[in-house]
This record gives structure tokens, C-alpha cells and sequence, in this order.
């Protein structure tokens, strides 16, 4: 299990941006070892966290190696202020069961 936590700070978003997000979220959840994901914002900082769930380094790279999220890659200075990008694999996780997390086993993504 694996995590790409993308964390960055917001710039001045544009159609084109709502667009291109969309389109890599789509693409995001339709890769087999899809997990889900989570998003964050510190209000101390305005920063945004995005973490992204996968089952193996496989599932990420499909995303990482698709034209539209590279697309994004170069285009992200005309959105953001700033990004940074942790890729993580998962040791353990574990819970009560009273929230709903994407590694919990009732909430895992159907392939």
C-alpha cells in the first residue's frame, strides 16, 4: 500500500484548471489499485493536503506516467503557488471503525 500526498498552496484557478483537475480525478479513480483519497486544508497556512490512496507503486505510476496529469505538472505555476509532493508506503493503519477512511476494508473502492 502506498500513499502520494500532494500538498500545495493555491494560486489563481481558471476553467482550464477545474477541467484538467476533473479529468485527472476521473482518470485517478478508474486505475485498478485505487484506493480513494482524502484533502486537508490548514487554516494557519492556507495549505492544501491531497492524499491519495493506492495498493501498489504500479497503481501510482499509471497516474504519475498519464499525459494529463504531466500536462498538469507543467502547468501548475499558473495555479499554484507552490506544491509538494510526499509518496509514501503504508506500514500499518488501523482505526475503531467509526470514520470512514478509504483503507478501511467496508470502504474500499470496487475495481
Amino acid at each position: 500500500m502506498f500513499t502520494s500526498t500532494f500538498t500545495f498552496a493555491k494560486g489563481e484557478y481558471d476553467a482550464e484548471f477545474f477541467a484538467l483537475d476533473e479529468r485527472i480525478a476521473r482518470i485517478a479513480r478508474a486505475i485498478p489499485g485505487y484506493r480513494g483519497e482524502e484533502a486537508w486544508e490548514n487554516p494557519a497556512t492556507g495549505l492544501i493536503s491531497n492524499v491519495y490512496y493506492w495498493d501498489s507503486m504500479d497503481a501510482l505510476q499509471q497516474l504519475m506516467n498519464h499525459p494529463s496529469h504531466r500536462e498538469a505538472k507543467t502547468a501548475q505555476a499558473r495555479w499554484l503557488k507552490g506544491y509538494q509532493v510526499v509518496i509514501a508506503q503504508v506500514v500499518r493503519s488501523y482505526g475503531d471503525g467509526g470514520i470512514a477512511h478509504p483503507l478501511n476494508p467496508q470502504n474500499a473502492v470496487p475495481d
